[in-house]
Protein backbone atom coordinates (compact mmCIF):
# COMPACT_ATOMS: atom_id res chain seq x y z
CA UNK A 1 0.00 0.00 0.00
CA UNK A 2 1.25 3.48 -0.79
CA UNK A 3 0.02 6.73 0.69
CA UNK A 4 1.07 9.93 -1.00
CA UNK A 5 0.09 13.57 -1.09
CA UNK A 6 0.01 13.62 -4.88
CA UNK A 7 -3.06 13.16 -7.03
CA UNK A 8 -3.04 11.66 -10.47
CA UNK A 9 -5.19 12.82 -13.33
CA UNK A 10 -6.58 10.46 -15.90
CA UNK A 11 -8.79 10.69 -18.95
CA UNK A 12 -11.72 8.40 -19.58
CA UNK A 13 -12.70 7.57 -23.14
CA UNK A 14 -16.45 7.43 -23.64
CA UNK A 15 -17.47 4.08 -25.05
CA UNK A 16 -20.79 2.89 -26.33
CA UNK A 17 -20.95 0.11 -23.75
CA UNK A 18 -20.10 2.40 -20.84
CA UNK A 19 -22.71 3.16 -18.20
CA UNK A 20 -23.04 6.34 -16.18
CA UNK A 21 -24.86 7.44 -13.03
CA UNK A 22 -24.59 10.39 -10.67
CA UNK A 23 -22.19 8.45 -8.47
CA UNK A 24 -20.26 6.14 -10.79
CA UNK A 25 -18.91 5.49 -14.28
CA UNK A 26 -18.38 1.99 -15.59
CA UNK A 27 -17.15 0.37 -18.77
CA UNK A 28 -15.96 -3.12 -19.62
CA UNK A 29 -12.54 -2.66 -17.99
CA UNK A 30 -12.86 0.40 -15.71
CA UNK A 31 -15.14 1.16 -12.77
CA UNK A 32 -14.96 4.60 -11.13
CA UNK A 33 -17.04 5.21 -8.02
CA UNK A 34 -17.48 8.79 -6.83
CA UNK A 35 -17.49 9.19 -3.05
CA UNK A 36 -19.59 11.91 -1.45
CA UNK A 37 -17.84 13.67 1.41
CA UNK A 38 -19.09 16.13 4.00
CA UNK A 39 -21.07 18.26 1.55
CA UNK A 40 -24.33 16.49 2.20
CA UNK A 41 -27.72 18.12 2.70
CA UNK A 42 -28.02 16.66 6.21
CA UNK A 43 -24.68 18.18 7.25
CA UNK A 44 -25.73 21.61 5.94
CA UNK A 45 -29.00 21.29 7.85
CA UNK A 46 -27.47 20.32 11.20
CA UNK A 47 -24.64 22.84 10.91
CA UNK A 48 -27.16 25.64 10.32
CA UNK A 49 -29.52 24.52 13.10
CA UNK A 50 -26.63 24.19 15.56
CA UNK A 51 -25.27 27.61 14.62
CA UNK A 52 -28.62 29.39 15.02
CA UNK A 53 -29.43 27.61 18.29
CA UNK A 54 -25.99 28.29 19.78
CA UNK A 55 -26.09 31.92 18.69
CA UNK A 56 -29.46 32.28 20.41
CA UNK A 57 -28.05 30.87 23.66
CA UNK A 58 -25.11 33.28 23.55
CA UNK A 59 -27.37 36.27 22.89
CA UNK A 60 -29.70 35.33 25.76
CA UNK A 61 -26.75 34.94 28.13
CA UNK A 62 -25.30 38.27 26.98
CA UNK A 63 -28.70 39.96 27.39
CA UNK A 64 -28.95 38.78 31.00
CA UNK A 65 -25.45 40.12 31.73
CA UNK A 66 -25.81 43.53 30.05
CA UNK A 67 -29.46 44.04 30.92
CA UNK A 68 -30.46 44.59 27.29
CA UNK A 69 -32.80 42.66 25.05
CA UNK A 70 -30.98 41.18 22.07
CA UNK A 71 -33.79 38.67 21.51
CA UNK A 72 -37.31 40.02 21.91
CA UNK A 73 -38.79 36.55 22.46
CA UNK A 74 -36.84 36.11 25.72
CA UNK A 75 -36.84 39.26 27.93
CA UNK A 76 -33.61 39.56 29.91
CA UNK A 77 -35.61 40.11 33.12
CA UNK A 78 -36.67 36.45 33.01
CA UNK A 79 -33.07 35.19 32.92
CA UNK A 80 -30.79 35.61 35.92
CA UNK A 81 -27.17 35.84 34.78
CA UNK A 82 -26.01 33.59 37.60
CA UNK A 83 -26.46 30.72 37.09
CA UNK A 84 -28.85 30.56 34.08
CA UNK A 85 -27.11 33.17 31.94
CA UNK A 86 -23.66 31.68 32.52
CA UNK A 87 -24.84 28.17 31.68
CA UNK A 88 -26.60 29.31 28.50
CA UNK A 89 -23.53 31.29 27.42
CA UNK A 90 -21.29 28.27 28.02
CA UNK A 91 -23.49 25.93 25.96
CA UNK A 92 -23.86 28.57 23.27
CA UNK A 93 -20.09 29.05 22.90
CA UNK A 94 -19.53 25.28 22.87
CA UNK A 95 -22.20 24.91 20.19
CA UNK A 96 -20.59 27.62 18.06
CA UNK A 97 -17.27 25.76 18.17
CA UNK A 98 -18.96 22.52 17.08
CA UNK A 99 -20.86 24.37 14.36
CA UNK A 100 -17.61 25.94 13.13
CA UNK A 101 -16.05 22.48 12.94
CA UNK A 102 -18.98 21.21 10.85
CA UNK A 103 -18.78 24.18 8.49
CA UNK A 104 -15.03 23.61 8.08
CA UNK A 105 -15.52 19.94 7.16
CA UNK A 106 -18.20 21.00 4.67
CA UNK A 107 -15.94 23.67 3.19
CA UNK A 108 -13.01 21.23 2.86
CA UNK A 109 -15.37 18.44 1.72
CA UNK A 110 -13.59 15.95 3.97
CA UNK A 111 -14.05 12.32 2.97
CA UNK A 112 -14.89 12.96 -0.67
CA UNK A 113 -12.96 11.34 -3.50
CA UNK A 114 -13.18 8.35 -5.79
CA UNK A 115 -12.43 4.62 -6.13
CA UNK A 116 -10.96 3.52 -9.47
CA UNK A 117 -10.80 -0.14 -10.49
CA UNK A 118 -8.89 -0.81 -13.71
CA UNK A 119 -9.02 -4.42 -14.92
CA UNK A 120 -6.81 -3.69 -17.93
CA UNK A 121 -3.92 -2.32 -15.85
CA UNK A 122 -4.70 -4.52 -12.83
CA UNK A 123 -4.61 -1.50 -10.51
CA UNK A 124 -6.96 -0.16 -7.83
CA UNK A 125 -6.68 3.52 -6.87
CA UNK A 126 -8.44 5.06 -3.87
CA UNK A 127 -8.38 8.83 -3.37
CA UNK A 128 -9.84 10.83 -0.47
CA UNK A 129 -9.73 14.46 0.63
CA UNK A 130 -8.69 14.82 4.28
CA UNK A 131 -8.16 17.72 6.65
CA UNK A 132 -5.66 20.44 5.70
CA UNK A 133 -2.08 19.42 6.34
CA UNK A 134 0.40 16.85 5.10
CA UNK A 135 -2.33 14.29 4.46
CA UNK A 136 -4.82 16.62 2.82
CA UNK A 137 -4.68 14.37 -0.26
CA UNK A 138 -4.75 10.64 0.51
CA UNK A 139 -3.93 8.36 -2.41
CA UNK A 140 -3.81 4.56 -2.07
CA UNK A 141 -2.72 2.26 -4.87
CA UNK A 142 -3.01 -1.54 -4.90
CA UNK A 143 -2.46 -4.37 -7.32
CA UNK A 144 -5.74 -6.00 -8.22
CA UNK A 145 -4.31 -9.49 -7.75
CA UNK A 146 -3.81 -8.65 -4.05
CA UNK A 147 -7.57 -8.21 -3.51
CA UNK A 148 -8.74 -11.27 -1.60
CA UNK A 149 -12.44 -10.50 -1.15
CA UNK A 150 -15.19 -7.92 -0.74
CA UNK A 151 -16.42 -7.82 2.85
CA UNK A 152 -19.76 -6.66 4.21
CA UNK A 153 -19.95 -5.70 7.88
CA UNK A 154 -23.53 -5.68 9.16
CA UNK A 155 -24.55 -4.73 12.70
CA UNK A 156 -28.25 -4.26 13.33
CA UNK A 157 -29.87 -2.51 16.28
CA UNK A 158 -30.77 1.02 17.30
CA UNK A 159 -27.72 2.33 15.45
CA UNK A 160 -27.28 -0.02 12.46
CA UNK A 161 -23.84 -0.25 10.89
CA UNK A 162 -23.40 -1.44 7.31
CA UNK A 163 -19.97 -0.94 5.75
CA UNK A 164 -18.35 -2.29 2.60
CA UNK A 165 -14.68 -3.28 2.79
CA UNK A 166 -12.05 -4.51 0.36
CA UNK A 167 -9.74 -7.13 1.85
CA UNK A 168 -6.15 -6.58 0.64
CA UNK A 169 -3.43 -9.20 1.05
CA UNK A 170 -0.98 -8.07 3.71
CA UNK A 171 -2.85 -4.78 4.31
CA UNK A 172 -6.13 -5.79 5.92
CA UNK A 173 -9.58 -4.38 5.20
CA UNK A 174 -9.92 -1.03 3.41
CA UNK A 175 -13.34 0.68 3.86
CA UNK A 176 -15.08 1.63 0.63
CA UNK A 177 -18.17 3.25 2.18
CA UNK A 178 -18.64 5.74 4.99
CA UNK A 179 -20.22 4.79 8.30
CA UNK A 180 -22.84 7.54 7.88
CA UNK A 181 -24.03 6.58 4.38
CA UNK A 182 -27.07 4.80 5.86
CA UNK A 183 -27.29 2.22 3.08
CA UNK A 184 -30.02 -0.37 3.42
CA UNK A 185 -29.07 -4.03 3.66
CA UNK A 186 -30.35 -4.63 0.13
CA UNK A 187 -28.41 -1.67 -1.29
CA UNK A 188 -25.08 -2.66 0.24
CA UNK A 189 -25.56 -6.31 -0.77
CA UNK A 190 -26.28 -5.27 -4.35
CA UNK A 191 -23.27 -2.96 -4.41
CA UNK A 192 -21.01 -5.68 -3.00
CA UNK A 193 -22.30 -8.25 -5.49
CA UNK A 194 -21.69 -5.98 -8.49
CA UNK A 195 -18.20 -5.02 -7.33
CA UNK A 196 -17.23 -8.61 -6.48
CA UNK A 197 -18.44 -9.77 -9.90
CA UNK A 198 -16.49 -6.99 -11.62
CA UNK A 199 -13.30 -7.80 -9.68
CA UNK A 200 -13.90 -11.57 -9.80
CA UNK A 201 -13.43 -12.05 -6.06
CA UNK A 202 -15.65 -13.69 -3.39
CA UNK A 203 -17.93 -11.91 -0.90
CA UNK A 204 -17.61 -12.28 2.86
CA UNK A 205 -20.26 -11.20 5.38
CA UNK A 206 -19.47 -10.36 9.02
Amino acid sequence: MRVTSETKSFSIPIKKNATRSNMSWRSEHIWIERIVGSRKLSNFFWALILFLGSLGFVLVGTSSYLGKNFISLVPYQQIVFFPQGIVMSFYGIAGLFISSYLWCTISWNVGSGYDRFDLKEGIVCIFRWGFPGKKRRIFLRFRMKDIQSIRIEVKEGIYPRRILYMEIKGQGAIPLTRTDENLTLGEIEQKAAKLAYFLRVPIEVF
